[in-house]
């Protein structure tokens, strides 16, 4: 069976984020046809269009990764009720290529408080002709338990809550080949 591919993306750069936690966590929940890649947004430079013809290194890997990938998972922490600034940096920087469009997206909210940040980032996700996969977005209530990747492994419903979600996504990225 070939692996599928996916590439995940955490908007919080913080060392000991939720949300890096909670894709480190999928992935390693993730069957073993299932090879996700966690991308690094944090040295990309501050997005300038005058730039967008420079060999960037950074973007160069992150392009090449969601071009591989058959899709994309998001987990991006709320900062004064928007997306993180590294996590809307990359998206821009994203936005002219031809890896994005029609991808379809899973999102992970770590604190479902937070739904400004999710209904923003829709917003954009949507304006680049990226596919959110409704069935897929999961909440998982990782705010104020200092949680480790390990630790939401470990935590039953938490696991189980990303096992389901994960499949979920990967069913609507099979039903979308089929079509296509």
């Amino acid at each position: 069976m070939e692996k599928l591919k996916l590439l995940a993306l955490s908007g919080s750069l913080r060392k000991a984020s939720y949300n890096t936690a909670a894709i480190q966590a999928l992935k390693i929940l993730a069957p073993e046809h299932i090879e996700i890649t966690i991308g690094d947004i944090e040295t990309l430079p501050l997005f300038n269009p005058d730039r967008e013809d420079e060999d960037l290194p950074s973007l160069r890997v992150l392009k090449k990764s969601l071009g591989d990938a058959a899709g994309l998972i998001i987990a991006t922490p709320e900062y004064a009720h928007g997306i993180s600034g590294p996590l809307k940096n990359a998206l821009d920087w994203l936005v002219s290529g031809v890896e994005f469009p029609d991808k379809p997206i899973m999102l992970v909210n770590t604190s479902p408080r937070a739904n400004h940040a999710q209904e923003a980032l829709r917003e954009v996700l949507s304006t680049m002709s990226g596919v959110v996969i409704e069935k897929a977005c999961v909440s998982i209530p990782l705010l104020s338990t200092d949680f480790s990747c390990n630790e939401i492994v470990e935590d039953r419903i938490m696991a189980d809550t990303l096992k389901v979600s994960l499949s979920e996504f990967c069913k609507a990225i099979k039903a979308q080949k089929l079509r296509d």
